[in-house]
């Protein structure tokens, strides 16, 4: 195995967020034409935190509450039915142009209709996150954890956030924690700050374990050249991403494991999605499989969630990546943004393409 984890670790798993809500409307119906919505609490960093949360391990959120919020409320109940524990400062809201946590309006779309999705994040309360309201020495040194995943989301939703990820990053490194790193890149959060976040991305990168990304993620956060364009389908571009990939290990040593999920959108309910995975000097290829999709966000989420969960189980690297595909599978049939998997036979009944009911 390419990975040794700690062992004696209060937590497998520790993920920084910034938690809110998205509001969905019901029966697939575009936002526009509803008038009946259903919400729940989400964030990509505990979407990827479900699995293992789900599966019977330990996982800690670190973010930040507006104090004395009804949303807030309805937030730390949700992390709670997860099986997640849960740690951050009571911001004072402000009055009412003051702090409050992150709307996600979307949809799911329907056949040839895609999902649109709108963010509101004016006064989002997790661009506060800061070192300085977490005693990190307890969390990594007396508590400990085997593994903190961290998210180019995060790291780039402000100057505070972005030092938050790079102490947690640090002091990691320091008790021999292990870290992953997705770097989700979104160009809005990026106007203007290129220079300091490439910086904070790579230095993350650099003491990271794990990295994960897709070719637009290590072109734009990292700077690595991406694969050739003009591929005719995922399957004729795999070549392609390897080079990529092999560009990113060459880039950043520390790193062991480097992944990328495959998607092609056929119609919103239909997906043919694969993965690919770098352990070592071992590669793992799912070569694109069609899948049926009830909502298609949180998918990548799921994937990752599920690579980390083998990583954290001891198994044998193949199965990281099968495990990440079914995960991210299951996240697609689900109408939270998370996979809620029952027990990992649910998860290895996907991979196996075993749909049959189960009495």
């Amino acid at each position: 195995m390419s990975i040794q984890l700690k062992k004696d670790c209060k937590y497998s798993l520790l993920v920084a967020t910034s938690m809110g809500v998205r509001i969905t409307p019901v029966n697939g119906q575009p936002v526009h034409s509803s008038q009946l919505f259903e919400m729940q609490a989400t964030s990509a960093e505990t979407n990827v935190a479900s699995i293992s949360s789900y599966l019977g391990l330990p996982v800690k959120v670190l973010t930040t509450f507006v104090k004395d919020s009804p949303i807030a409320r309805f937030i730390k109940s949700n992390l709670k039915s997860r099986n997640m524990d849960f740690e951050g400062p009571e911001v004072d809201q402000g009055g009412p142009w003051g702090y409050r946590h992150q709307f996600n309006i979307a949809d799911s779309g329907f056949g040839t209709r895609g999902p649109r999705v709108q963010n509101d994040r004016a006064g989002e309360v997790g661009r506060t996150l800061n070192v300085k309201d977490f005693d990190l020495d307890r969390i990594f040194g007396k508590e400990g954890v085997q593994i903190v995943h961290l998210s180019g989301l995060i790291a780039a939703l402000s100057p505070d956030t972005g030092e938050f990820c790079l102490q947690l990053a640090r002091k990691a490194k320091e008790y021999g924690t292990r870290i992953s790193f997705d770097l989700n890149y979104r160009a809005t959060f990026w106007q203007g700050r290129e220079n300091e976040l490439h910086a904070i991305f790579k230095e993350i990168a650099g003491v990271s374990d794990i990295i994960i990304g897709n070719e637009e993620d290590f072109q734009l956060c990292l700077g690595i050249k991406g694969p050739e364009a003009g591929g005719k389908s995922i399957t004729s571009e795999i070549d392609g991403f390897k080079e990529m990939i092999g560009r990113v290990k060459s880039a950043f040593p520390n790193a062991s494991v480097f992944a990328n999920t495959l998607r092609q959108v056929v119609s919103a309910n239909e997906h043919m999605w694969g993965a690919i995975m770098l352990e070592s000097e071992n590669w793992h290829v799912i070569g694109p499989r069609t899948i049926q999709v009830l909502d298609r966000i949180g998918g990548g989420d799921g994937f990752v969630g599920g690579l980390l969960y083998g990583i954290l189980k001891d198994w044998e690297p193949e199965k990281w990546a099968q495990f990440g595909w079914a995960t991210g599978a299951l996240a697609t049939t689900f109408l939270t943004d998370y996979a809620q998997p029952a027990d990992e036979e649910m998860v290895w009944s996907i991979w196996k393409g075993n749909a049959r009911v189960k009495r």
